[in-house]
């Protein structure tokens, strides 16, 4: 068996550019939400809706790309170079497919917000804003299975560089059109939507020509009658990918229904959230990047029936993970008006009230930290092994049967506001990292070895 501390480095060194790129793609919508925040309140709490909106409509979407890697992972495993092929091509098929029919859901949201209890001029925002970003959903989907092709394959700092490269243009957009600087129109929130389509536009086509064009991966030919259906393909991906939209889907429905009844109790306290959410969502990349290279180990382990090291990656990664909540936790108890006073201008009039609701805010995101971290990783191990099917169902349970009526009921009814709110996800989020871990190390990582390579993974 593999080493611990072989494991160790190998997750590290994987998860490292991967954590690097999850955050530099955060910062996307990140450098939104500042400099939308030092261009006015009403467009900050606008964005804020807005992008969680989108990111909706993106994750369920995402599935089917996540859902490559580790299927691309297990087929590297076997040594079956055209399994790789297959299932990248049918990614792309499928992320382009759910990201054209998205479309309405971005031109026609105003009615939506409005509907959900937005204020009317608040809602009109956000649509202008989703009506331009909404262009940049399939690319961002196709970049999501180029991104799980390259990781699968090893090729994670491409990832992390192309990302980086597109955070560095929307930062130089924005200025320009935000702001209506070197001569550009001022745009406001349309200037960061343009900002975000451009951006997304160029990490796509950094991706897909490395992936089509580097040296060592021009064998794969992923692109050749990229035309042609392969419906074996199509339908496996379909399987294995659409419950990990689901599943996302279930998870960012929560914290978009708490940004609905954040909005609820005012403009103030909804850009006090998109404060805090960004920045709690910040330390959840680095969890994220973690899960997704353990998806990638576990994918491998997977494919040879290895059980011990399967087992052992996982612990592994687990403790990685487990390490950057404690620093976590130590910076939104310990530094909260610091990294809250970063998104706002300092001639702000309402800057205090805005820093303090959100270090109450952060103080209740260090409450959940461990729990957040606990359930996307084990959705990593769970995903490596091919088993998506009953994470939905926990995620579905967990977030819309627990989380959202708890915060309803903690925020409302018994008047705890926005701190009630966030009670309420912390609550959705623990139930999910209990049942979603212990079906990996009952289930599947018990069960490996029982499996011959002629027979399905469970829930695949």
């Amino acid at each position: 068996m593999t080493p611990f501390r072989h494991h160790l480095g190998a997750v590290f060194l994987l998860g490292l550019p991967l954590a690097g790129s999850h955050l530099a793609q955060l910062s996307i919508g990140i450098t939104d939400t500042v400099m939308l925040g030092w261009y006015g309140v009403s467009e900050l709490a606008a964005q804020s809706l807005a992008s969680s909106y989108f990111f909706v409509v993106f994750l369920l979407g995402s599935g089917f790309g996540i859902a490559v890697m580790p299927m691309v992972a297990a087929a590297i495993a076997n040594e079956d170079r055209t399994q790789v092929r297959r299932v990248t091509r049918m990614g792309l098929w499928l992320s382009c497919l759910i990201g054209c029919a998205s479309m309405p859901l971005f031109w026609f949201s105003g009615p939506i917000f409005v509907a959900l209890g937005q204020e009317p001029d608040l809602s009109q925002l956000m649509q202008d804003y989703l009506r331009i970003a909404g262009w940049s959903m399939p690319l961002f989907l196709l970049a999501v299975v180029f991104k799980s092709h390259l990781s699968a394959l090893g090729h994670t700092q491409i990832v992390l560089w192309a990302t980086l490269a597109g955070t560095a243009v929307n930062i130089g957009f924005n200025w320009v059109l935000i702001f209506g600087n070197l001569g550009a129109p001022e745009l406001g929130i349309r200037g960061a939507a343009i900002a975000s389509l451009g951006t997304n536009a160029l990490i796509l086509v950094l991706l897909g020509a490395y992936a089509a064009l580097a040296r060592d991966l021009r064998e794969y030919t992923i692109l050749a009658r990229l035309w042609r259906p392969d419906w074996g393909a199509f339908g496996e991906v379909f399987r294995l990918g659409m419950p990990i939209g689901l599943t996302m889907l279930a998870e960012s429905g929560l914290f978009t229904a708490s940004a609905i009844m954040m909005g609820w109790i005012g403009e103030e306290a909804l850009a006090a959230h998109g404060i805090a959410v960004s920045i709690a969502a910040a330390t959840f990349m680095v969890h994220l990047g973690l899960s997704s290279a353990a998806t990638v180990r576990a994918g491998y382990a997977w494919g040879r029936k290895d059980l011990p090291n399967l087992r052992m990656g996982a612990l592994a990664a687990l403790v990685l993970s487990l390490g950057m909540v404690a620093i976590t936790i130590a910076a939104f108890l310990g530094i909260p008006e610091l990294l809250i006073g970063l998104f706002l201008d300092p001639a702000e009039p309402n800057r205090a009230a805005l820093i303090a609701t959100g270090t109450v805010l952060l103080a209740t995101a260090a409450l959940f930290q461990l729990a957040d971290a606990v359930q996307v990783m084990a959705l990593g191990f769970l995903r490596g092994v091919q088993d998506t099917k009953r994470p939905m169902i926990y995620a579905v349970v967990s977030y819309w049967g627990i989380g959202v009526p708890a915060s309803y009921v903690l925020g409302f009814p018994l008047g705890l506001e926005g701190v009630g709110i966030w009670l309420g996800l912390a609550l959705g989020l623990t139930v999910a990292a209990v049942l979603m871990m212990t079906r990996f190390w009952t289930g599947p990582a018990r069960s490996a070895l029982a499996f011959v390579p002629d027979t399905p993974p469970p829930d695949a």
